[in-house]
C-alpha cells in the first residue's frame, strides 16, 4: 500500500503540473479538495483519466456520493484502486 501511495502522489503532481511539489508534500489523509490540496472539479476529471490509464480503473459506474469519498484524499483513492484493480 506505501508503494501505491507513493506512485499516487507521484501521478497528482505530474498529471496536475503541480511542479513545485514532490510527493513528500502531500499528507496521504490530507483532502485533495478545497481547504487540502485545493484542487478542482476539472483537476478531478484529470485524475480520473489518469487512474484509468495507469490502473484500469473507473468511477463512472460509482455514485456522487462515493466518488466524493474516494478522491477525499491519497489514502481513500489508495483503498479504490485496490478494491477496484483487475487481478
Amino acid at each position: 500500500m506505501k508503494t501505491l501511495i507513493h506512485e499516487l502522489k507521484q501521478l497528482i503532481i505530474e498529471t496536475l503540473s503541480l511542479e513545485d511539489m514532490s510527493p513528500q508534500d502531500i499528507d496521504k489523509d490530507e483532502p485533495l479538495f478545497n481547504e487540502g490540496l485545493g484542487l478542482d472539479s476539472i483537476d478531478a476529471l484529470e485524475l480520473g483519466v489518469a487512474l484509468k490509464n495507469q490502473y484500469s480503473v473507473s468511477v463512472k459506474d460509482e455514485s456522487e456520493e462515493d466518488v466524493q469519498k474516494y478522491f477525499y484524499s491519497v489514502q481513500n483513492l489508495a483503498e479504490f484502486i485496490n478494491q477496484k484493480r483487475p487481478g
